[in-house]
């Protein structure tokens, strides 16, 4: 049985979510550039919603031990209807966390969402597209990919209800 807890976020939780971040950000370059301020990183605009995944007890067969509390996943809502800092650390992936963070904005939000996601993120192209949503375009970044060139960014839709 899984023993997580998807919920909103609260102020409290963003030292949690920083801490998460920067796993994620070593194991996968994400964000490209670690920011001068992380925590406003994760509250673009500070006019968002957003929502964690957090380990409600530990669990057996996952990579690291991870202590009850710890943030797992993380994903926010722009006010215009934009999935952004969506992830998972590295030791929680296999679990579905990703499609229940999505699964829980999707619910909130009752119309359809769009997202960005970078070229270079493979895994995650892969896992919108198995999940249904739809490449509507692409454009170049105003920031570098790993190569060092402007990034090429594609635009999804979410699915059909």
């Amino acid at each position: 049985m899984d023993h997580l807890d998807i919920r909103p976020r609260t102020p409290a939780d963003l030292e949690a979510c920083v801490e998460a971040l920067a796993q994620v950000q070593a194991a996968d370059r994400y964000p490209v550039d670690w920011p001068d301020d992380p925590a406003g990183w994760l509250t673009p605009g500070g006019r968002l919603r957003a929502w964690i995944a957090v380990e409600a007890g530990v669990e057996a067969g996952v990579e690291a031990a991870v202590e009850a509390g710890a943030v797992l996943g993380h994903v926010a809502l722009t006010p215009d209807m934009e999935i952004t800092r969506l992830f998972v650390v590295p030791a929680a992936r296999g679990r579905g966390l990703a499609a229940r963070l999505l699964d829980a904005v999707r619910a909130a939000a009752l119309v359809p969402l769009k997202l960005e996601v970078s070229s270079e993120g493979t895994a995650a192209i892969a896992f919108y597209e198995r999940s249904g949503w739809r490449r509507v375009g692409s454009t170049r970044a105003g920031w570098l990919n790993a190569a060092g060139e402007p990034a090429l960014v594609h635009h999804y839709v979410s699915p059909p209800r």
